[in-house]
């Protein structure tokens, strides 16, 4: 096997902003562009990080560039340098202007309602200037941006199964799910109502790769039921709401947001309990990564919010 150098000293910060540049446009005539240098400079740099590593990073073809296998491990790891630098820097410039900071948080909906905008508020309270960027999305769209450094935590119900290594999970407090409908609903007036009694209702349930959709067909399994067939499958918040609203779709929402829903007077929770959707709800964070003093702050307060829903969440359980 060839002996590959130690790349911090073969590869410098120009090799690596290229190499990230090359990959995101696709040609290296665009990269050459992006980065304010000419093609010849893009091609002699990507020349020397192959030299470097001793094996092809990009393949060549009639309409452009594609990274190979080596090249894909190599553009992965110089994004998490070069995000680490914008954070550092934005760290440093928050230091000489005294501002509050910055957080990038992501957040799944069982921790969008409550938890999260409890945090925040307590957060600002203390940090007026403190910015905070929030991303809305499920696990699968969420944890690579963590893994690639975009996101300093990400807030909700964690997995069933773990989320690989490099990912650090912090329990919080526990979560359930509950099926709601509009507040005028036809099955509101009828009695005795069961997960059989529904099974031809139209659902909208969340997508087939989330954890809550598996919990839910798990749940129906369970007491012998096929999963519901007429459905809509979304996990947009404003689509499912308006959906509900506005026709007799049935919906499975973490609890806090049907809460929510429902003290507005808009939807009712359907008495008919779910208990293979009961998870924890947790931060998830890299792995031995540094956190800024703005995380750490926001990861206090989401702490003390998740406090407040866990007695909220136990109290509704009795």
């Amino acid at each position: 096997m060839a002996h590959i150098p130690r790349l911090e000293t073969h590869l410098s910060l120009r090799h690596l902003i290229l190499l990230d540049a090359i990959a995101r446009e696709g040609t290296l005539l665009a990269a050459s562009q992006s980065v304010g240098l000419t093609q010849s400079a893009v091609t002699k740099a990507l020349q020397e990080a192959e030299a470097t590593i001793g094996t092809q990073l990009f393949d060549r073809t009639n309409r452009g560039v594609r990274a190979t296998q080596a090249g894909e491990v190599l553009i992965a790891h110089a994004r998490l340098v070069l995000t680490q630098l914008r954070h550092a820097g934005q760290e440093l410039e928050d230091l000489r202007s005294g501002s509050g900071g910055r957080v990038a948080v992501g957040v799944l909906v069982s921790a969008a309602v409550s938890i999260l905008p409890t945090a925040i508020a307590a957060v600002r309270q203390q940090r007026p200037k403190l910015a905070v960027k929030v991303i809305e999305g499920t696990n699968d769209v969420l944890m690579p941006l963590l893994r690639a450094g975009e996101l300093d935590l990400v807030i909700g119900r964690l997995p069933a199964f773990s989320s690989g290594s490099g990912i650090a999970e912090e329990m919080l407090c526990e979560d359930y799910a509950q099926i709601v409908v509009r507040k005028d609903h036809p099955l509101l007036a009828q009695s005795g109502l069961t997960l059989a009694s529904l099974i031809d209702q139209p659902w909208i349930l969340p997508r087939q790769e989330t954890s809550l959709r598996r919990q839910i067909d798990e749940g129906f399994r369970q007491q012998g039921l096929r999963a519901p067939a007429n459905i809509v499958e979304s996990v947009s918040i404003l689509t499912n709401r308006a959906l509900v609203l506005r026709s007799d779709y049935l919906a499975v929402w973490p609890v806090q947001l049907a809460r929510f829903e429902a003290d507005l007077g808009l939807v009712q929770a359907l008495d008919i309990p779910l208990p293979t959707t009961h998870r924890p709800i947790g931060i998830s964070t890299r792995r031995d990564a540094r956190l800024s003093p703005a995380a750490e702050t926001l990861i206090t307060a989401l702490r003390g919010a998740a406090s407040d829903h866990g007695a909220a969440t136990a109290e509704g359980l009795k």
